[in-house]
């Protein structure tokens, strides 16, 4: 009889285990995944090392919107991180190292910290979608996407317009280090 019991307590606990190891790898695989932030494109917002937490079920059921911090699958086969600036059908410009969306100047205060620091010059280099991904506009199902450190970023400036359907997901939490801890805008 104890030896029976040991067996119904043993299989007990495998099963404990393999629906805990299959509920996460359904959870990473469609609904959170982590992600190491790599690089300096998307400072002072985020930097390099910050370990975030990707939400992949926001644009299963939605659309990015603009100023979204998203992950995508870049052509260089890697996942980049960026901030969405153009949605489709948005003629985006930059002038003066103010941002324009369909003639509207639009405040980008996440910029601000690098604005002030480089007080004698421009961030954001003057441009026109039609210079950068010849076209007027953001085509439809794309968006352009910026990184925070202008000077620094491999962005929709150089890489084109991003398809929709190459976004993993949004994200805005940072859970590492500790010291910065928590929603990022």
């Amino acid at each position: 009889m104890n030896e029976q019991k040991k067996k119904n307590e043993t299989w007990e606990w495998t099963k404990a285990l393999l629906i805990a190891f299959g509920l996460a790898a359904i959870i990473r695989v469609f609904l959170f995944t982590p992600i190491v932030v790599d690089g300096e494109s998307m400072m002072p917002t985020l930097e390099n090392g910050d370990k975030m937490i990707v939400n992949k079920i926001g644009y299963t059921i939605g659309k990015p919107d603009r100023f979204d911090i998203v992950v995508f699958h870049a052509p260089e086969k890697k996942d980049y991180i960026k901030r969405v600036i153009g949605l489709p059908g948005d003629h985006v410009e930059y002038r003066n190292d103010v941002l324009y969306i369909n003639g509207e100047p639009f405040e980008e205060p996440y910029l601000d910290q690098y604005k002030a620091e480089i007080a004698d010059s421009t961030l954001t280099e003057d441009f026109t979608l039609e210079e950068k991904i010849q076209s007027a506009t953001v085509p439809e199902g794309h968006v352009f996407v910026l990184g925070d450190n202008r000077r620094k970023s491999k962005d929709s400036r150089h890489i084109g317009a991003v398809a929709i359907d190459e976004i993993i997901g949004n994200t805005n939490f940072v859970f590492w280090p500790i010291k910065d801890f928590g929603i990022v805008d």
